[in-house]
């Protein structure tokens, strides 16, 4: 049985979502996983203790969040070692346009850069937009850019974006991976029943 890790960083929820997605996947083929939201106090998993790992993290203001990045640089050489892949979750990503994904893309060349994390795998995820959760400013400014993406939304409702078929179906490969990669298990000596004398 695979032990896998899903860590990850939210800032209003839906990362959260999704890490629970996959790692619901995963246990529905038999793995053993965890799903850990970094920085939480006492919880500072080792990479070298699963089989592969996927970190999850939401872009907001040019950046993902602060303790995704420093739990990625503190263990970025095991993270290296094993299959892991990195889950960047953005509404961007739904634009058509050059320049936006290729900003996207640096985001997260940026984030590989600063941590020295190469994963084995990235995918750029849809996010939702929670209008419900955002102050009057930041509403306003994800509307805009919902028009720019070309999209009419109504700020007194909430929209989710994320394409959860193409996740698991992400989840599933990453899985396959991981248990391809993983190194075997030594066996269990047989049971030797004790004789009755």
């Amino acid at each position: 049985m695979s032990r896998l890790l899903v860590l990850y960083g939210t800032t209003d929820g839906q990362t959260a979502k999704i890490a629970r997605a996959v790692a619901a996947t995963w246990r529905g083929r038999g793995a053993e996983v965890e799903v850990v939201q970094a920085g939480t106090e006492g919880k500072d998993p080792r990479p070298e203790e699963y089989d592969g790992i996927v970190v999850a993290a939401s872009i907001h203001v040019g950046g993902y969040q602060r303790a995704v990045r420093s739990w990625v640089r503190r263990h970025a050489a095991a993270l290296t070692e094993k299959p892991a892949a990195f889950l960047s979750v953005c509404l961007g990503v739904l634009q058509q346009d050059a320049k936006v994904r290729a900003d996207l893309d640096r985001i997260m060349t940026r984030f590989f850069t600063e941590t020295g994390w190469t994963p084995t795998m990235s995918k750029m995820v849809a996010g939702a937009l929670l209008y419900s959760r955002y102050g009057w400013l930041r509403r306003w400014v994800m509307r805009r850019i919902a028009r720019k993406a070309g999209m009419e939304t109504d700020p007194r409702q909430d929209y989710e974006f994320t394409n959860w078929a193409e996740l698991e179906v992400f989840a599933k490969g990453f899985l396959w991976t991981a248990k391809l990669c993983a190194p075997p298990r030594p066996a269990r000596p047989p049971q030797v029943a004790e004789a009755i004398i």
